[in-house]
Order: C-alpha cells, then sequence, then structure tokens
C-alpha cells in the first residue's frame, strides 16, 4: 500500500475486472447489446486486433479498452469495442477518438463494430455520445453507446438489490470519488463492500477477484489500511471460511507484485537511464505473469523506446 490518497492507474483493474465477467458487464451496462449475444458461444478478446488498430491511433493504447468478438443470436459474428473513460474531466476529443478506433476496425478487417463506453469522471454534464460533420453533399454522424457512473448515485437501492458483480464495482468506484478527502470515511465504506462480498455467498474466486478490485481503487493511509486488514481477518473467521483469507492471500500477491517490480526497475534503470515517473508507475501496476514477462524482455532492450513498446503491448 501507499500512502498517497489515490492512484494514478485505474486502467489495469477495470481492463481485469471486464475480462474476469464480461457477460455481467454488458448485460449491467449495456443490456440492449447484450440481448443480441448467445452466451452459450464462447466469445474472444482480441487484443491482437486491438493493439494493431491502437497502435495506429494517434492517441495510442488505452489500457481498459477491450475489443471482444461475441456471436449474435442470429449466429453471425459481431465485434464489440468497449472503452472505459477513466479521466476525471471531459476530454474535448473523446468523440473523435471512438469514431476513429471504429472506423480502424472496419478499414483493418472489414468488420463493423459496436462501440460502447463506459464514463468515470466527475462531470455531470460531459456526455459525449456521437461524432459527425455535415457537408453539402458529405455528412456522417457516428453514433456509440454510452453509461455513466455518475448516474447510479442516485440509483443506490438498485445497486444494492442487485447481485450482479458490477454493482459491486459501480459501489466502489463512486464511494471512491466521494471519499476523497476523508480516508476515514472510505475505510467505512471499504470494509461494508469487502463484507458484501460474503453477504451475498459469493465463491471464493468472485470474492478474491472483487477483494482485489476494492482494494485497487479504495486506496487507504497504511495506518487504516493495517486496521481494515485486521477487520477483514475477523470478519473471515466469523464466516468460518475454509481457505485462507482474501486478504492474506492478496496481500501476499502484492508482496511478491512490489517486490519484483523494484527489482524490474532497477535493472530497468541500470541498462536504460532514468525513468519518468508514468513508466514507473506503469511497472509498477504491471501483474506478476506481466512482471516475468519483462524480466526476460528487458534483456533485449537498447533504449527506452524498445520499454514503450513492450508496455502499449502488454
Amino acid at each position: 500500500m501507499t500512502d498517497t490518497n489515490e492512484r494514478a492507474d485505474f486502467d489495469s483493474p477495470w481492463k481485469e475486472i471486464l475480462e474476469a465477467y464480461f457477460p455481467q458487464a454488458m448485460q449491467f451496462f449495456f443490456p440492449e447489446t447484450a440481448a443480441l449475444i448467445n452466451w452459450e458461444r464462447p466469445y474472444e478478446f482480441l487484443n491482437t486486433e486491438f493493439q494493431q488498430i491502437a497502435r495506429e491511433a494517434e492517441q495510442g493504447k488505452r489500457y481498459a479498452d477491450q475489443l471482444v468478438k461475441v456471436w449474435q443470436i442470429q449466429g453471425g459474428e459481431l465485434w464489440l469495442l468497449i472503452h472505459v473513460e477513466i479521466q476525471a474531466q471531459k476530454e474535448d476529443d473523446f468523440s473523435k477518438r471512438m469514431f476513429t478506433y471504429n472506423f480502424r476496425i472496419f478499414d483493418r478487417f472489414e468488420k463493423p463494430a459496436i462501440s460502447l463506453a463506459i464514463l468515470c469522471d466527475t462531470n455531470c454534464q460531459w456526455r459525449p455520445n456521437n461524432y459527425s460533420y455535415n457537408y453539402p453533399q458529405t455528412r456522417l454522424n457516428f453514433e456509440f453507446g454510452i453509461v455513466k457512473l455518475l448516474d447510479y448515485e442516485n440509483r443506490w437501492g438498485e445497486l444494492e438489490n442487485s447481485t450482479n458483480p458490477f454493482a459491486i464495482v459501480v459501489m466502489a468506484h463512486l464511494k471512491t470519488q466521494q471519499t476523497r478527502s476523508s480516508p476515514q470515511e472510505r475505510k467505512i465504506w471499504k470494509f461494508s463492500l469487502i463484507r458484501r462480498l460474503y453477504d451475498l455467498g459469493l465463491q471464493e474466486q468472485d470474492i478474491r477477484n472483487l477483494y482485489r478490485f476494492i482494494d485497487w481503487v479504495m486506496i487507504l493511509p497504511k495506518a487504516l489500511e493495517s486496521q481494515l486488514c485486521s477487520e477483514v481477518q475477523q470478519l473471515e473467521q466469523e464466516q468460518t471460511m475454509r481457505y485462507i483469507t482474501s486478504a492474506e492471500r492478496i496481500g501476499y500477491e502484492r508482496g511478491i507484485q512490489e517486490g519484483e517490480s523494484g527489482i524490474i526497475l532497477k535493472q530497468l534503470k541500470r541498462r536504460l537511464g532514468e525513468l519518468s515517473p508514468e513508466i514507473q508507475q506503469r511497472i509498477q501496476s504491471l501483474s506478476v505473469n506481466q512482471l516475468e514477462n519483462l524480466s526476460e524482455a528487458l534483456l533485449d532492450f537498447s533504449n527506452l523506446t524498445d520499454l514503450v513498446n513492450w508496455l502499449e503491448s502488454n
């Protein structure tokens, strides 16, 4: 844990949770599109294909973006581009970027994509949903689906009554924003949401997945985090869980992650020179598996561009 109130990288936990619960995400946020999909057939995350179109776009890769191939109930294949916009303020070129990605998918792969965006910012008025231009003989109106997490503040009862894991995700996100200047209140909400995982009777892996998301976004000062861990361990003892506590396991995994990222940062600095704070944060946010891959790949790096390219493609 760190002593700062906010963690710079919110993309990674969103990407992980979307991959773990993709059907539930679609059913929760975009039920009309979800209703088109045959969920009995396997869906596929098209990471390589997305990297090809993102690498060409001026803005570069967005970590939480997902390009997914699904099958329609009617039998045909369908591509979905899911974008999670983490930024805390509106972005003037956002609609253009959504159009650019959609067009590049069609241009490169000849596949029309349904474009959808989850807006996580705090600006009530910012609701981009189209990109257009209009000339005498040529006009374009590209529309895309959006969901605004801020709207769920007025639908809290609906979140509490939902068994969809993304209700917990939205609750954690909103309470993170609302407790930005009150770590003690954040600790109370964080424990309440963790306790909710057990009250819902979730399986071990679901508890660990959602715990990881909550733990990542609802960062606390070390002293409060230590108190929280004790409370969670007590909760699990009361629940007579049959496995080692989620808090212990995730803390252990994070210890490995932080240790490995520290070693790799030293190796990279020795090989490439000083790294920017942004690049260091990106490395520190990598999973244990990604860190292991980076430890092997860095032997072939000859300059900083090699490192940046590796980060953008992993």
